[in-house]
Order: C-alpha cells, then structure tokens, then sequence
C-alpha cells in the first residue's frame, strides 16, 4: 500500500465549500489524505460534504489556517499549481516529473501542493514561496481547469509514480544526504536575515526593490538548502551585522 502521510494537498482561499468536496474525493481516489484549507470561503459546509461522497474523513481531519506561510511552515518541499507566466521565471515541473520528485523526497521530507483560486489561481506572492511550479499542459484554446480536475491530475501523477517505485529501487539524491532540508519557515527566516543585512551594507534599497528579493528567493529555491547550510548563511550574515555593529562602535 502506498503511503502518502508526508504529503498535504492545500488549497488557497477556494471560494465554492463543492470544490473542497470534489478536491477531497479526487484525493481518496489517489490515496492522498492530507488536506490544508488556507482561509476557505465556506468551510465546514453541507455542500463540502455532499461533493466529498465517501472522502469524509479527509474533510473532517482537514487543517485550516490563515496563511499559506502557517499551512508550508514546516515542508521541506513546496510545489504550486499555476496557469500563467511570470515575469521571473521559476523552475517548472512537469505533472510527471512531479510525481517522481514527490514520491522519492515525500520519503524524508514535507511536502505541499499548493493549489490556488478557482479565478485567479495563486498570487506572486504566494508562487514565491514554492520551490517548484507545476503547469497541467491543457489545450491552449481552451487552458481553464477546475479546480477538483487539477488536484486529480496531479495526485493521479503522484500515484503513478509511486507504483513505479515501488517495483524499481533506485537511489535518490536525498537518500544518501547528510542533512534534511530546511524547512520553509527557516527560509524564510533567512530571507528576512538576508533583506536586512543588505539593506544595512546598501546594497538593497527596499523603496527601489528591482526584483532583487524575488531573484534571491528563485535562486536559493534552485538550491534547495539544507539545514546545515542554512545555519552557515544565518552565521555569516550574524557576523556581518556583528562587524557592522563594531565599526559603527568605533567611530564614536
């Protein structure tokens, strides 16, 4: 039996409480249970319930929080759906080549797919938190998808790929690291270090920004830090402010 306990489907501020419903039965079908509901419209919802058919324990053991940031916190992977193009390109995964990477990191770390409004899908903001963009390549005359056909499509990819492993073993790139990646809170953490230590050695200016933070967090995303690292940047910005700080000192 495949286990998907480490992965959690979450859905932004979905505005029809059937949506959630129809999302939570296309999960069951994958075997996914793990479902965040960042700030739903409608929820819970008699409407939720008589879409979800026999995926009420998905609903009834449903998360919900108020911001994507509190519903990835503690992933080490984060993937989100989108439609559209962005002015920064961003890595982009296939529903296929997702499933693969999501079986084999889902295995020692978190992971979120991340999917947006059913107008609108997610913001910038929002797309910027995820280390990888997925894109269902659907007919361009006709590219608008509902939202329960997303969350199918691609757990359907993530079912896939995990049958697939499971009569090939073969070795990941994580099976053999000698840290876990860090976690998106304490990436973001980071960025909120980096931002300030640029702006106090000027070379950020936050009132003229030039997408600066925005090709920081695209190449570190690409990176994909693990913990150690993550705590050799924190230390070398700590001692940039601390020889800030001592310059400053000595001046008086």
């Amino acid at each position: 039996m495949l286990n998907f306990d480490q992965v959690t489907v979450v859905l932004v501020n979905t505005s029809h409480p059937g949506n959630i419903g129809a999302c939570a039965r296309a999960m069951k079908n994958m075997g996914v249970s793990r479902l965040t509901l960042v700030q739903p419209a409608d929820f819970p919802s008699g409407v939720a319930v008589g879409r979800a058919v026999s995926a009420l324990d998905i609903l009834e053991n449903a998360t919900v929080v108020e911001s994507l940031e509190a519903a990835i916190t503690d992933c080490g992977l984060v993937i989100g759906a989108s439609a559209r193009s962005r002015k920064i390109p961003w890595p982009m995964l296939s529903p296929a080549q997702l499933g693969v990477k999501v079986v084999r990191e889902s295995e020692i770390n978190k992971v979120a797919l991340v999917f947006g409004r059913e107008d609108s899908g997610l913001n910038n903001d929002e797309l910027q938190l995820c280390h990888f963009h997925v894109q269902i390549p659907t007919d361009e005359n006709y590219p608008s998808l509902n939202l329960a056909a997303a969350v199918m499509v691609i757990c359907y990819e993530l079912r896939k790929a995990g049958l697939e492993r499971k009569g090939v073993k073969e070795t990941a790139e994580d099976e053999f690291w000698d840290q876990e990646k860090a976690t998106v809170q304490q990436v973001e953490h980071f960025y909120e270090h980096l931002e300030r230590v640029m702006i106090a050695i000027n070379f950020h200016d936050p009132d003229n920004p030039r997408q600066l933070m925005q090709r920081m967090r695209r190449l570190f995303s690409r990176i994909r830090i693990d913990v150690m690292e993550m705590n050799i940047l924190r230390g070398i910005l700590s001692n940039i402010e601390f020889n800030l700080r001592d310059a400053t000192d000595q001046k008086k």
